[in-house]
C-alpha cells in the first residue's frame, strides 16, 4: 500500500470525513485490521480563509505548495488536497512535487460520466461556483458543463460553508435553504447535484434527492485509495 499525503485543516471538519473515509475503504477492501498509510499537514484554517478572503492566491498557493513538499520529504507517494476551493492552485502543487497529485475533479468526472446526467448543479464555496479553476477543468478535461445557483443562492450556499459549517454548526433550518437551492435549479434544469464542497456532505446528503449525487469528498477519498492500492 502507498503513502497517502494529505494536506488537510481547510477546514478541519472535512479532514475528519477524509480520514475516516480512507481508513474504512481500506479495511472493507482488505479486511481484518488494515488501515490506510497517511501522513496528514493540516492548517490553521484562520490563515488560508484570510488570504482567500483578501483574494492573496498568491500567499495561499505558497502555503500549499510547501505543505505537498513537506508531505513528498515525509514520504507521501501521492498527494491529496483536502478541499475543492484550493484545487485552484492545483497546478502549481503538482509543477512542485514528484509525486502524483490526486485531483478531486478528475476524480468526480468519472463517476458523473458514467451516471448519464448532463447538467449537474455545483454547490460549492462561492470561489468554486464562480472562477474557473474548477468548472473549467471539468469541461476541458472531461466534457462536463455545469449549472451554478443564482446569486442569492450561491450566497447561501457560500455563507452556510464558511459561518457554520467549517465551524462545526450543522442546522436543519440551513439543509431547508440548501434543499431550497436545489428545488430552484431542478426547476431551471439540473438533472443532478455536484457536493462541491468537501463540507456540503455535513449538511445534506444523498438520501435527500431523488436525482444523482456526487460527493466529492467520497469520490475523492476512493480515488486516493484506488491509487494507493494499485
Amino acid at each position: 500500500m502507498k503513502t497517502i499525503g494529505l494536506i488537510g485543516g481547510m477546514s478541519w471538519e472535512s479532514t475528519v470525513t477524509y480520514y475516516q473515509l480512507l481508513n474504512r475503504m481500506a479495511r472493507e477492501r482488505l479486511g481484518g485490521l488494515h488501515s490506510a498509510k497517511l501522513l496528514l499537514w493540516s492548517f490553521d484554517f484562520a490563515e488560508i480563509e484570510a488570504y482567500q478572503a483578501a483574494g492573496n492566491w498568491t500567499a495561499a498557493t505558497e502555503e500549499m505548495v510547501s505543505a505537498a513538499r513537506k508531505l513528498e520529504r515525509g514520504g507521501a507517494e501521492c498527494v491529496v488536497i483536502c478541499t475543492n476551493t484550493m484545487h485552484k492552485m492545483a497546478e502549481e502543487v503538482q509543477a512542485a512535487v514528484d509525486v502524483p497529485l490526486i485531483h478531486i475533479a478528475d476524480a468526480t468526472a468519472a463517476t458523473i460520466k458514467s451516471a448519464n446526467v448532463t447538467r449537474p448543479l455545483l454547490l460549492a464555496t462561492r470561489y468554486t461556483m464562480e472562477q474557473e479553476f474548477y468548472k473549467g477543468r471539468l469541461k476541458r478535461a472531461h466534457d462536463i458543463g455545469v449549472l451554478v445557483p443564482d446569486d442569492a443562492g450561491r450566497t447561501v450556499v457560500h455563507d452556510i460553508i464558511y459561518d457554520e459549517l467549517c465551524q462545526g454548526v450543522v442546522l436543519p433550518k440551513s439543509k431547508a435553504r440548501y434543499l431550497e437551492v436545489v428545488a430552484a435549479a431542478r426547476h431551471g434544469g439540473a438533472d443532478s447535484v455536484i457536493f462541491g464542497c468537501t463540507e456540503v456532505g455535513l449538511l445534506i446528503g444523498p438520501s435527500d434527492f431523488d436525482i444523482p449525487v456526487f460527493d466529492t469528498t467520497v469520490l475523492h477519498a476512493r480515488a486516493a485509495l484506488d491509487f494507493a492500492l494499485a
